[in-house]
């Protein structure tokens, strides 16, 4: 039997225009695999918690003190919490709470001579981390269009780096994934 290769679009929610990904994602990955595909597939720098939200069940990494009940994530895969046409939800960073809607958009059978997981396409480049949430984004890009803007000198200090939100490119991505397999 082939492995089933399962292609995801991740789409940012509240955020316009769409900051989103598609990767393709073994089916068999557990989601513990599949949150690090998500992380570096959006960017994100996996320094806060996280959860997934499959059919009204919880999943994550399992809480010591018992506050959130998840399922573990080591234990469960891909495929067996989700087909073809499904839609769940990923959650990243409790206090900005990033939420995140993921689409199955198909399941195939993996090419014989290809390697996943791996980004495919995308559009516009996932919010730095400790933003503020959504709102918190919305008056950094707002300080950064605006060089007569009160914040915007304290806002390119903060990013520490050069920032165009619309920028993305999925090959530099595919290639941090692959340390994944």
């Amino acid at each position: 039997m082939s492995r089933q290769i399962y292609q995801l679009k991740i789409t940012l929610s509240d955020i316009t225009p769409p900051v989103w990904r598609r990767v393709l994602v073994p089916g068999g990955y557990t989601l513990d695999r599949v949150h690090r595909v998500f992380q570096y597939a959006m960017g994100w720098q996996d320094a806060h918690l996280h959860s997934f939200d499959i059919e009204g069940q919880q999943y994550g990494e399992p809480d010591p003190v018992g506050e959130l009940v998840l399922r573990d994530e080591m234990d469960v895969r891909l495929d067996a919490v989700a087909g073809k046409g499904d839609v769940f939800r990923y959650t990243y960073d409790f206090g900005d709470w990033w939420e995140h809607e993921v689409t199955v958009e198909d399941v195939f059978a993996a090419e014989p001579d290809e390697r996943y997981p791996m980004c495919v396409a995308g559009e516009r480049a996932c919010p730095p981390e400790d933003v503020g949430g959504t709102l918190g984004y919305g008056e950094l890009l707002e300080a950064l269009a605006d060089p007569d803007h009160p914040e915007h000198d304290e806002m390119r200090t903060w990013l520490s780096r050069a920032f165009d939100p619309e920028e993305f490119d999925p090959s530099p991505v595919t290639t941090l994934l692959r340390r994944l397999t």
